[in-house]
């Protein structure tokens, strides 16, 4: 049997091809091959395109559900002052929140990533609230249909609200990543990264979970009202906790709590019907009886007071009872049943060599 053959050997196999030849036997395009040669040509080629294939991205989590799924998104504030006394920020802002951005997407495209550097749009929105470079990238990873739709709701003037939307997600796109800036505050904010709607082939019902605060690693302030100071360089995104930042001038600082209480909730219920697409429009829906927020204990705050300043000089006859006197002045006002403060003036009685005698 003449037959034209190409020999294709494969990395992947790490092993030697079954055959080389020499440049003079190359003179020829016809080679006579048997049979047996023949099928393993072929078994090769089989593993070959099977190695060379695209490498598949959704690690087995590929969504299976028969059409898309509605969803209403319910975002609650829970930043109140019984719960989060230590620096509470009351003025020049108030507490509150930004406005809620929300991306649906697939494992190819994230908003945002726990441990890993903040993107520009990212630095963007977690220190001056501005969505228009995430908006930017998101419509560019759309044209690779790697994100769905994206939506956004109205800020909360307060700590403590609400604010909601209608969503839309597909099988193709099933993950839904958020974020919403803490104001005031350095680079804070609390958000979602890729929560997967879809199990197997099933759109979940219903999913409730707490939020807590992020550092997105751009700014070096400790406090709610810190001037913006670039960190330089850039360190990645980690989640604030009680005790991290370790440092007591931190606003999220309580050495006495395991955790923090959380600072948000969100809700995704699943609807039975299709939602009016929003492109980037701004959606506040009237927030369900069901989801008002949580009662949560309060948070004890201990009384913090400053170093005692020096003695003062002693005024008075040291032979009969003169005494000097030092301060100091309270840092932070307890709360919550919190530590009380201690004293805030001493004294003690003279010693010679410290009175000051009158003319």
């Amino acid at each position: 049997m003449k037959v034209r053959c190409v020999l294709i050997c494969s990395a992947h196999l790490h092993k030697p091809c079954p055959a080389v030849y020499h440049p003079s036997q190359m003179m020829s395009s016809e080679v006579f091959v048997p049979g047996w040669l023949q099928q393993l040509l072929v078994v090769l080629l089989r593993f070959a395109l099977f190695f060379a294939a695209p490498v598949n991205l959704t690690n087995g989590m590929e969504c299976s559900a028969r059409g898309p799924a509605s969803y209403i998104l319910v975002f609650t504030g829970h930043w109140s002052p019984q719960t989060f006394p230590k620096q509470y920020p009351l003025f020049r802002p108030p507490a509150q929140w930004s406005k809620l951005m929300a991306v649906t997407h697939n494992e190819q495209y994230r908003l945002w990533q726990e441990g890993a550097p903040a993107s520009d749009g990212m630095k963007s929105f977690a220190e001056q609230g501005l969505t228009v470079d995430l908006v930017k990238d998101a419509k560019e990873a759309r044209k690779r249909r790697v994100v769905g739709s994206m939506y956004r709701t109205a800020g909360i003037p307060s700590g403590i609200g609400h604010s909601s939307t209608e969503l839309l997600l597909t099988p193709r796109t099933p993950l839904l990543s958020l974020i919403v800036k803490v104001i005031p505050s350095p680079d804070w904010f609390v958000g979602v990264d890729s929560l997967n709607l879809c199990e197997g082939g099933q759109w979940k019902q219903e999913v409730t979970f707490d939020l807590h605060p992020f550092d997105a690693g751009t700014d070096s302030g400790f406090t709610f009202s810190s001037p913006n100071f670039p960190t330089t360089p850039p360190e990645n995104i980690t989640m604030i906790t009680s005790q991290k930042p370790n440092h007591p001038a931190n606003s999220f600082y309580y050495p006495r709590l395991t955790e923090l209480p959380p600072l948000a909730t969100v809700m995704v219920k699943r609807q039975g019907h299709t939602p009016v697409r929003q492109q980037n429009r701004l959606s506040n829906h009237i927030l369900p009886d069901t989801t008002k927020p949580n009662r949560f204990s309060e948070t004890p705050l201990d009384c913090e007071v400053s170093m005692w300043s020096s003695w003062g000089l002693c005024l008075g006859p040291c032979s009969r009872g003169g005494l000097r006197h030092r301060t100091r002045y309270i840092l932070l006002k307890p709360a919550n049943s919190g530590t009380p403060c201690p004293e805030l003036e001493e004294q003690e009685e003279c010693t010679p060599h410290n009175c000051l005698a009158y003319q």
